[in-house]
């Protein structure tokens, strides 16, 4: 999720000082004091899907990490670089674009024991609060909604940078990671081991990798 965080809504709209002495430092409603740049980030922002990677890590027969992304997927992302608490971020994912590297192991993921993508083609995160926490780091919680199930998640955003590219877009960087229990979005399927333990953990590490330009519409 850094691409959840930090470039979203259009109106800049004055935040109190809270007592704050930083020259042109405004406080965000935590009270942890904003860098001034990033009110130049004010504005629209779309996910760049050639240089993003919006990707998962689970643990498989107890000793090894599988790792997979979504590879087609759409974003909305509006960033207040004064108020970064009306920031807000959508992001819509088909889930027939996973991929794992292994073809049998998506057309799997893709089935009815796990995403079944001929009834819920969709997974959709749709942000509802966004707090600075310092520096350059912000949590976004939002709805997260897998299999027609919707459940509350929390990111860990860090904000990586804005620069102006060889091509002449604005381009921001952002890392975020949350880590969820599939088993909440009936995501239940596994097979145990003799051993002992589970062939796939129900802990998931989501993490978005994000290459994020400024829209010009």
């Amino acid at each position: 999720m850094g691409i959840f965080s930090r470039r979203q809504t259009a109106v800049i709209e004055p935040t109190p000082t809270l007592g704050i002495s930083t020259p042109g430092a405004e406080a965000s409603t935590s009270g942890a004091v904003l860098d001034p740049a990033l009110r130049a980030l004010t504005g629209r922002w779309t996910i760049d899907r050639p240089h993003s990677r919006i990707g998962f890590s689970v643990r498989h027969a107890m000793v090894t990490t599988v790792r997979g992304a979504f590879t087609d997927y759409d974003s909305t992302l509006h960033f207040d670089g004064a108020r970064p608490s009306a920031s807000r971020a959508e992001l819509v994912i088909r889930v027939a674009s996973v991929d794992t590297g292994v073809e049998q192991r998506d057309a799997h993921l893709v089935g009815p024991d796990f995403f079944d993508v001929r009834r819920f083609p969709e997974m959709v995160f749709r942000s509802t609060s966004t707090l600075h926490e310092g520096g350059e780091s912000f949590r976004m919680t939002g709805d997260l909604t897998i299999r027609g199930v919707t459940r509350s998640v929390d990111l860990q955003l860090d904000y990586l940078g804005s620069v102006l590219d060889p091509f002449g877009y604005e381009r921001a960087g952002f890392d975020g990671t949350t880590t969820i229990d599939r088993t909440d979005w009936g995501l239940v399927y596994n097979q145990r081991l003799k051993t002992g333990g589970a062939m796939v953990s129900e802990k998931v590490r989501l993490q978005f990798d994000i290459s994020a330009i400024r829209s010009t519409s």
